[in-house]
């Protein structure tokens, strides 16, 4: 990027300002203020100083100039315009608001020449916005009907700036066929010629260094990095980033984490070992070793009830997966067959089953009329709805897959291969990316904006990596207890900033995503827990499987604790025999 020459003695004279241009852009003129001489005489204070702030960082004059540009951003143009008369420092040099009289006047040879006069030192910058003045001296030619001029500009102004020559090219048709000729970045096919000059100014802006032009909205951007910045640093933060506020450092307490169990879900009969929350939130489904799966609902209160209890199985389920729409839903039986439910009815839709074999896992494709299946001899399956296989991989580097995910693009799926390796195939490309433990993994976890993966290891870590690119392990999180059985973890929270998962020592553990630092162990279960999930519509609400037979629900300590067991259950049983076809 360019630089300009740092002037070392600030103005003698303090210019007025006028506001005319929105944007925040304006213009310095050197008229004396008619408000009075109360602002031509200010009082010495110590905004003389070079630098402000207690830790030596700030420099007076960018603090000075950025308020400046705030304040004309916010439309106080009178505030603005003292403020520059009275600190003696300008938002922007003379000779850049000339440059925008000019643009705004049309006057495009003058721009130019002012552009090369501005002090930029990066000479591609300047072939760049001149450029784009003298494109828009050649639209506006064509748009008067003077397309000789236009070429002209073309032949002797445009070319011989030996920049863009793709753009060039596209000028000359666009004076041979006008009509078909369509601005670039347009979004749409409407034959677009000429931008307006203020959006000319704009991109010109985008060119001119912050030492020339302060950035638009700089003050917002700055204070929205330390919110930020405030927000990942709390180890506890899980509400909505409106409650935070400029007044106070942001500090959120334990409360903020689902600590507390307000309901305990009685109506299985045996060990749970798997939860889901629907996409929306508004239902919870459960597997257990009973051979059934159940369709929690959840209330506005947040009150869960039974709405529907599915039986048919004739094993243990062990896994589930909700449609793209959660109005379906996907139970599969330990090495048994698939099923396919309505959520809304209860109904049993058809029964998936491949002769000789097993189903161990499933997914949904995000269109919603297509799984993917894995199979216990090795093998990936990718079926329709009414039962058809469309695709099936297997070979050698696929081993038995307990646990798939399908990512929202429809084109990766991600799988266990080798006990310590993950695939993410590209299935359209044939594209391979591999996450390589060394140790084994016993289950994973997509977050839901798919650029995440957690991974449970059997040397009782949690791994999480970055699958955007190239694969990169990035956090590790210890402290729970797991030495024989499958243990699952989930992500969760406000924009999934907490790591939760089950645990042999019959506890709910939390870690914070970003630190690492375990959070929270939460005792009330008295067996295994086996999985964990988080509502991702609500941040405060965590639920958790257990072998004593139960589901804990958890939230805020401010809550009170429910009960909901089998006296409980509201609509049918339902049974489910059909087998596909």
């Amino acid at each position: 990027m360019g630089g300009v020459e740092d002037e070392t003695e600030p103005p003698k004279k303090r210019p007025r300002v006028s506001g005319d241009f929105a944007n925040g852009l304006s213009v310095v003129s050197s008229e004396p203020d008619s408000s009075g001489d109360i602002m031509a005489h200010p009082l010495p204070i110590e905004g003389d100083k070079e630098i402000v702030g207690s830790k030596g960082v700030i420099k007076r004059v960018e603090f000075v100039r950025i308020i400046t540009q705030a304040l004309y951003s916010l439309g106080y143009e009178k505030s603005g315009a003292c403020l520059q008369e009275e600190s003696g420092v300008l938002l922007q040099s003379p000779v850049v608001n000339l440059l925008i009289h000019q643009v705004l006047n049309g006057k495009w040879n003058e721009s130019v020449a002012t552009l090369k006069s501005i002090g930029l030192l990066d000479e591609s910058i300047i072939k760049s916005a001149s450029f784009l003045i003298l494109e828009q001296k050649f639209f506006e030619l064509l748009d008067d009907d003077k397309a000789m001029d236009a070429l002209k500009t073309l032949r002797m102004e445009i070319t011989p700036l030996s920049t863009n020559n793709a753009r060039v090219h596209q000028l000359s048709q666009s004076i041979l066929s006008p009509v078909k000729f369509v601005h670039v970045g347009s979004s749409n096919c409407s034959p677009i010629r000429t931008k307006s000059r203020a959006e000319l100014l704009e991109e010109l802006q985008k060119l001119l260094p912050p030492t020339l032009r302060v950035p638009d909205r700089r003050l917002e951007q700055l204070v929205e990095q330390a919110l930020i910045l405030q927000r990942d640093a709390c180890m506890f933060h899980n509400s909505e980033d409106n409650e935070m506020s400029l007044y106070k450092d942001h500090q959120c307490g334990r409360d903020q984490i689902p600590s507390r169990t307000l309901q305990v879900l009685e109506a299985h009969k045996d060990e749970v070992w798997f939860l889901q929350f629907s996409h929306d939130g508004k239902y919870l489904a459960s597997a257990s070793n009973d051979w059934t799966a159940i369709i929690w609902e959840v209330d506005l209160h947040g009150d869960f009830s039974t709405k529907h209890k599915l039986f048919g199985h004739q094993s243990p389920v062990s896994y589930m997966s909700w449609s793209p729409d959660d109005s379906q839903i996907l139970t599969c039986g330990v090495e048994e067959n698939v099923r396919l439910w309505d959520v809304s009815s209860g109904e049993c839709l058809h029964v998936y089953e491949k002769a000789g074999c097993g189903f161990v896992s499933c997914a949904w494709f995000p269109d919603g009329k297509s799984m993917c299946l894995g199979v216990n001899d090795k093998s990936i399956c990718m079926w329709d709805l009414e039962g058809k296989e469309l695709q099936c991989l297997k070979g050698q580097r696929i081993r038995k897959v307990s646990d798939l995910e399908v990512m929202n693009d429809g084109k990766q799926i991600i799988y266990t291969y080798r006990q310590a390796s993950i695939l993410l195939l590209d299935v359209e490309a044939k594209v391979e990316r591999l996450i390589e433990e060394d140790q084994i993994i016993t289950s994973f976890s997509l977050s839901r904006d798919n650029r995440f993966l957690l991974v449970n290891l059997w040397n009782q870590e949690i791994h999480l990596w970055n699958i955007q690119g190239e694969v990169k392990l990035v956090a590790k999180y210890k402290g729970h207890k797991r030495t024989r059985f499958l243990i699952r973890s989930c992500f969760g929270g406000l924009e999934e900033a907490f790591i939760a998962s089950g645990s042999e020592d019959s506890q709910v553990h939390i870690w914070h995503r970003g630190s690492g630092d375990l959070i929270e162990a939460l005792p009330g279960h008295s067996g295994i827990v086996n999985c964990v999930a988080w509502n991702p519509a609500n941040s405060h609400m965590l639920a958790s499987a257990s072998d004593d037979h139960t589901i804990r629900i958890w939230g805020l300590n401010d809550l009170k604790m429910k009960h909901k067991g089998p006296a409980n259950q509201c609509n049918g049983v339902h049974y489910c025999n059909r087998r596909g076809t």
